[in-house]
């Protein structure tokens, strides 16, 4: 049985040598054709999971097909070997978490429902005494209501010389506008901070009995970015004054004027905020609308900023650093996504160390949130210091072991060729480790992107940034925005010129209080 399993092997030495390096060649090609395979399976079950968290909250036919052709992919090339299974660990960390309830606001108002017992015992009919009483609450809701307000301006007239009088007109905030400063600052905050379409305002208000055009709801929010535009040109300013900004972009579909088609706009974001450095400088953001994604744009937006640029890897702003004018931070929220999705893909050992690594310098970040630059500057080089010197021998000895076109040598190389920049924090306790100050104003553009499907044209897209910059400026300063639009839309028509700055959100509350 043995010898007839035994190849027959030739008996000089020479021919075994030739055979020894005969099945060495193929042994090797066949070790290629797998890490080309275990490379293909990587970069599906990566995109795969892209897919997935794409689908999150949408449902497309289009992209149901597609994930279950990678699905089927994967599943046949994967028929040789097995996908190691999720630990127990995994698992545990995915169980939901009970909710707490919280005590209802003490704000609110009160009203009290009182359930009295019968005047007289039910059992022997003794009369009855308070001793005590159980209180538990409800929380309710009353429906806005509308009201309309009447400006009524008597006449009188002069007995001895027949003069008439009357009082001026009140300045409306759009002239010959219905609207009052309270339903303008709601028309807006619903479209622009909670994703409402003015359609289905229409609708929302129609079953209230209170019929208004879409078109008019349109030119109520025209009017009032107008008359808004100062104020927003004063923010503008102040976030290109600082030394420190965050920036980003995301697409935004705008219809194409007579094609019934859409094409692509952008929304860029920069945001002024060194609150986690300790600083009391208040916080802002400005949104700008363009067209398109050229280079040309940020160029022009940042053509008075002079300081350090926090952003993601887009080619646009290379240029830019190539002045000196600017430095670049980069993102550590980028490089770590990278591995996260490879981890989630496939489970990377390689991945999970790289994360656990992260992961330690935002334990860092952590501890010192808050604290003055030159504190921040201490830790990072202290402790930050010797664990980045670490990742990068690291980084740099695992992409040797790896297939140059693995997802895994893809994420290393972005880190590795952006290093200096990701590394910059250290250098300044004012800078960031990441950029997430941008990502999370962006937010709500990623959300109103869902519900209107478009912007109405380029014009739309610009109001759309105004607005977006004096709410989110609004909600960084902890203000109500509908409060604070109602309060400003109605001063600023008559707020004097040279006192504009007052209206700006970190400084509504003195104004208020005056």
């Amino acid at each position: 049985m043995l010898e007839s399993a035994t190849p027959d092997l030739p008996d000089d030495v020479e021919s075994l040598r030739a055979l020894l390096i005969s099945r060495t060649s193929e042994l090797s090609n066949l070790r290629m054709v797998l890490r080309h395979r275990d490379a293909q399976i990587e970069k599906l079950l990566l995109q795969l999971a892209r897919l997935k968290r794409m689908q999150f909250g949408a449902t497309s036919e289009k992209l149901d097909r597609e994930i279950e052709q990678l699905e089927l992919l994967i599943e046949e090339l994967q028929t040789p070997s097995a996908v190691p299974p999720r630990s127990s660990t995994a698992d545990a960390a995915t169980e939901k978490a009970v909710p707490v309830r919280r005590p209802l606001p003490a704000h609110l108002p009160r009203e009290s429902v009182v359930h009295a017992p019968a005047a007289a015992c039910p059992s022997c009919g003794g009369t009855l005494r308070a001793i005590g009483e159980n209180i538990s609450e409800m929380l309710d809701y009353v429906p806005a209501h509308w009201k309309v307000i009447r400006h009524v301006r008597p006449k009188c007239a002069c007995d001895a010389c027949q003069r008439i009088v009357q009082a001026d007109a009140p300045s409306r905030p759009i002239p010959r506008g219905l609207a009052a400063p309270s339903l303008l600052a709601h028309v807006l905050v619903a479209k622009y901070c909670d994703s409402l379409p003015l359609h289905r305002q229409a609708e929302i208000y129609a079953r209230d009995g209170v019929e208004i055009e879409r078109s008019t709801l349109a030119d109520w929010v025209g009017g009032s970015t107008a008359l808004l535009a100062p104020l927003i040109e004063r923010v503008g300013s102040y976030v290109m004054a600082a030394t420190k900004l965050h920036a980003d972009d995301t697409p935004v579909p705008v219809l194409s004027p007579g094609k019934g088609q859409t094409k692509t706009g952008r929304l860029w974001t920069y945001v002024r905020d060194d609150r986690p450095a300790g600083s009391k400088t208040p916080p802002a953001v400005f949104f700008q609308y363009t067209p398109d994604r050229k280079g040309e744009h940020p160029r022009q937006h940042l053509k008075s900023f002079t300081g350090t640029l926090q952003a993601d890897g887009y080619a646009g702003f290379h240029h830019l650093y190539e002045t000196g004018r600017i430095r670049e931070a980069a993102c550590w929220a980028h490089v770590r996504r990278k591995f996260f999705d490879i981890h989630q893909a496939n489970h990377s050992p390689i991945a999970k160390a790289a994360l656990d690594r992260i992961a330690a310098l935002y334990a860092i970040e952590k501890d010192i949130r808050g604290q003055p630059s030159d504190v921040r500057l201490q830790h990072r080089q202290s402790r930050a210091g010797p664990l980045l010197a670490e990742m990068r021998d690291w980084l740099t000895a695992t992409v040797g072991t790896l297939s140059a076109k693995s997802e895994l040598a893809v994420a290393i190389r972005y880190a590795t060729t952006r290093w200096p920049a990701l590394t910059r924090y250290c250098e300044d306790g004012n800078l960031e480790i990441d950029n997430n100050a941008a990502e999370r104003a962006l937010r709500v553009v990623a959300l109103g992107r869902k519900n209107y499907l478009f912007c109405g044209s380029d014009a739309g897209g610009e109001r759309a940034a105004a607005i977006y910059s004096l709410i989110g400026t609004a909600k960084l300063n902890g203000l109500n925005p509908e409060a604070y639009l109602r309060d400003v839309i109605g001063r600023i028509a008559e707020h004097p010129a040279n006192r504009l700055d007052e209206l700006l959100p970190w400084n509504h509350a003195a104004i208020i209080g005056a």
